[in-house]
């Protein structure tokens, strides 16, 4: 079943039911001009234990979703680029926690950017996006997750900030978790009080709690496993 919805306070939309209707759960997200499809499958038999949960985490940013499109020798997408791959870790380490630790399925995510107009952070979005196609799948998964970006330009401290504004700013730190709670602080900034970064996690958990209802659109999040 299609349906659309919207978050004017958070400026994202989000579509499901209209995109990659094979996958266990996809969602089509959108912030302003920047669109992501997150999509996610799993295997029907879990894996033999191998020391480790078998989730693949993949987000790529394709060149044509800047409007350009490979040219010269080269005329395809090539391997990962370390933003890419770092995005990529960023989405597995606040997700990968909230899978019960008896489910061994191999389970793959993959975020590709199909629009992109700079002035919403992609990282965050894929990781909504990520956080979404989980939560209406049936995979068991004890989310959803939301994240936000912190950045300080000209000593004013902003959330979510856009391209150019990140070429200014001297800090950034993103932050993600449930509703219940924060599970990844990840960045950097120099000589920080604690007290001003305290703050600025519980404002910045406000913000997730908010991107966390629009995961309560779907039935399905009141299964129990």
């Amino acid at each position: 079943m299609h349906k659309v919805f919207r978050s004017a306070e958070l400026g994202l939309e989000v579509e499901i039911g209209k995109f990659a209707r094979q996958a266990d759960g996809a969602t089509w997200i959108k912030a302003g001009k920047n669109i992501i499809l997150s999509t996610v499958v799993a295997s029907k038999e879990p894996k033999e234990f191998a020391g480790f949960f078998p989730l693949t985490i993949e987000y790529r940013e394709r060149t044509s979703a800047a409007g350009r499109i490979p040219g010269g020798y080269v005329k395809r997408e090539g391997k990962l680029s370390d933003i890419e791959v770092l995005t990529s870790r960023l989405i597995d380490r606040p997700v990968r926690p909230l899978f019960p630790d008896y489910y061994f399925n191999e389970v793959q995510l993959l975020s590709t950017v199909y629009s992109s107009d700079g002035k919403f952070p992609l990282n965050i979005l894929a990781m909504i996006g990520s956080s979404l196609a989980l939560s209406i799948s049936n995979i068991p998964f004890f989310g959803p997750i939301g994240g936000v970006q912190i950045g300080r330009v000209d000593g004013q401290w902003k959330f979510n900030l856009t391209y150019e504004e990140r070429c200014k700013s001297d800090a950034e730190i993103i932050v993600a978790g449930t509703s219940n709670g924060i599970s990844m602080v990840e960045g950097s900034c120099n000589n920080m009080p604690e007290a001003e970064l305290i703050d600025l996690l519980f404002k910045a958990h406000e913000i997730i709690k908010k991107t966390n209802r629009v995961a309560s659109f779907n039935s399905k999040r009141t299964k129990r496993y």
